[in-house]
């Protein structure tokens, strides 16, 4: 995704090239923080979970966000190329790029406080990063064009879907590296996933950086399937009525069930940060109590602390969405390590 220009919360600009705070040049006392994150926690308009965050942060602590937003591998590249030269105060990313970051030196040791009430599997046991909102990885279809969404990958092989199918890139984008992920899982082996994704190319339109960008696709439909993940197509869908969410079947045979996993946006301090306090600050207010209590109701997405039981309306229709769907649990560590292996053997069979 391309890198946007934006000032959350804040009058100071936010250069793709170079980072620029309102006084020049940055300073450690300096009243800015800024965040280099995945998509999908900022409002098409203004009305993200990010959003009413960032403007609670600022009223609270006079500290002004400024925003970057990729995909997660292109902010922990960016990162990674910066490194001897930091801007980011906080990274936020899909898994496992926030396991990528840290075993790349790019993440300092922070425990935000709240960080207590995070379930061990969503956060780094040494404390490099922490999810603030949990979430899961799915599929999109157009519900006006598809009164019922493919209910298997096998179906997705069908002539029909041909160029009004796209995913987002695996090594990229976290979603499209979910997709990989989840083949994976589902078909048994690499070596099945990748044949399987070889026939797919046939209906594919091809790469994309974004994965949000491809919700306005599949709502207008243009595209009739895509990927993307419940909490960012959910809040996407209050604007894109034509928008509908699922998760394919492993096999059409009697008993199997659609699968997911969970696919966090996790947070970690930067190693080497401009504003280390300010960043501090920052995750500790979004694992804030009062910030998880709007994950739902403002950001469509699920608490990452157990100890917030949700009940507005977006809770209860989220939780009635993934009834049904089994969860399994990838091996990040596997992943984070395989990662370039995988997604080679993808650009193989897709001749990307």
């Amino acid at each position: 995704m391309r890198i946007k220009a934006i000032a959350a919360a804040a009058g100071c600009l936010v250069l793709a090239g170079s980072l620029t705070a309102c006084g020049g040049t940055a300073s450690a006392d300096e009243k800015v923080v800024t965040v280099y994150s995945a998509d999908g926690l900022k409002g098409e308009n203004g009305d993200g979970w990010y959003d009413q965050v960032f403007k609670d942060f600022e009223k609270k602590t006079g500290i002004k966000v400024e925003y970057v937003e990729g995909g997660s591998g292109e902010m922990v590249q960016r990162a990674l190329r910066e490194k001897s030269n930091t801007q980011a105060d906080v990274m936020v990313t899909l898994p496992p790029f926030i396991q990528q970051a840290d075993s790349k030196g790019l993440l300092d040791t922070y425990r935000p406080k709240g960080a207590d009430q995070v379930d061990g599997g969503d956060k780094d046991a040494d404390g490099s990063w922490t999810a603030v909102v949990n979430n899961y990885f799915s599929f999109i279809h157009n519900k006006k064009e598809l009164k019922q969404p493919p209910a298997t990958w096998e179906e997705l092989l069908d002539a029909k879907y041909k160029n009004k199918l796209q995913y987002s890139t695996p090594g990229v984008a976290g979603d499209g590296t979910a997709v990989l992920i989840k083949a994976m899982h589902d078909f048994g082996s690499k070596d099945k996933a990748m044949a399987y994704l070889k026939k797919l190319q046939a209906n594919n339109v091809g790469p994309s950086s974004s994965t949000s960008k491809l919700a306005p696709k599949t709502d207008k439909g243009e595209l009739l399937v895509a990927n993307g993940d419940v909490q960012m197509n959910y809040a996407q869908s209050k604007s894109m009525p034509n928008l509908g969410i699922w998760f394919p079947k492993t096999s059409a045979k009697p008993g199997a069930e659609p699968t997911t996993f969970a696919l966090p946006y996790a947070a970690g301090l930067v190693k080497g940060a401009p504003h280390t306090e300010n960043g501090k600050k920052l995750l500790d207010f979004m694992l804030s109590e009062g910030a998880q209590k709007q994950v739902s109701s403002v950001g469509g997405g699920f608490s990452a602390r157990k100890d917030i039981k949700a009940t507005d309306a977006n809770a209860i229709a989220l939780t009635k969405l993934m009834d049904g769907v089994e969860v399994f649990q990838p091996d990040w560590a596997d992943v984070e390590k395989n990662l370039p292996s995988y997604v080679d053997a993808w650009k193989t069979a897709t001749g990307s």
